[in-house]
């Protein structure tokens, strides 16, 4: 089985969603790509632990340890920590510094770790402290909105907040949103249409890079490999590299 989550909305613009799991047994799991970058807090054997992890291009083998508690917040597209460039944790991530049992150092002050309730409260600080902030011209970008700035200012401004290209981005949503048709009992080859694919073997190869599994492996309810967290996705426009 996949891993599984409390999740929940949020009530600031910056964040995607904001999810809670306990961890009893431990076990590899494969962490799927994603365009976001989340704040993670783990709490294991009174150790605690705080990671800043960028966008995810492509699926990788992961591990989760028994006997842990994670509550993480998924920020929007667009939404950054400009003391931590985004461009530096594609494909990566940070630990910040414990400070107690639960607290830890961010930007020279203790911050308190927040619980799945009241993450909105902690994210309001971090926006008035301005550690956390939103490029208005990713959101001009997703809706295909035209930008006041040039082509080449927009594409770079859309990289800097994202730290990721559009396309990049398309591709990862489209093969989220096709794990989720196939996930749903949708036909292999009615995903390729409604999720814009060319033709089988392009969802094949894009499924292999982004999820780390061909369609029939991901319609498999009896695989051993699990995948990470699949929430909703967003729909994307068709017939992408």
């Amino acid at each position: 089985m996949d891993l599984q989550a409390d999740e929940r909305s949020s009530e600031s613009p910056l964040v995607e969603r904001v999810w809670s799991n306990c961890s009893d047994q431990p076990g590899e799991f494969i962490s799927i790509a994603l365009n976001h970058s989340e704040l993670v807090f783990t709490k294991r054997r009174g150790v605690l632990r705080i990671t800043l992890r960028g966008p995810e291009t492509k699926a990788t083998k992961a591990y989760a340890p028994d006997d842990a508690e994670f509550v993480g917040i998924i920020f929007n597209l667009g939404t950054f920590m400009p003391k931590l460039p985004i461009a530096t944790l594609v494909d990566s991530s940070i630990d910040l510094p414990q400070a107690t049992c639960n607290s830890f150092w961010l930007n020279g002050s203790v911050w308190e770790v927040p619980t799945f309730e009241n993450t909105d409260v902690f994210v309001d600080r971090l926006v008035r402290e301005g550690l956390l902030v939103h490029d208005s011209i990713v959101d001009t970008v997703l809706q295909g909105e035209i930008s006041k700035l040039s082509v080449r200012s927009t594409q770079r401004r859309f990289l800097q907040a994202t730290g990721l290209t559009h396309t990049t981005v398309r591709q990862i949503e489209r093969a989220r949103y096709a794990t989720t048709l196939l996930k749903q009992g949708i036909s292999i080859l009615d995903t390729v249409f409604e999720a814009g694919y060319f033709d089988q073997p392009h969802l094949t190869r894009s499924l292999k890079q982004y999820i780390g599994q061909t369609p029939a492996q991901i319609m498999d309810e009896d695989r051993k490999e699990r995948l990470s967290l699949l929430y909703q996705t967003t729909t994307h426009s068709h017939n992408l590299d």
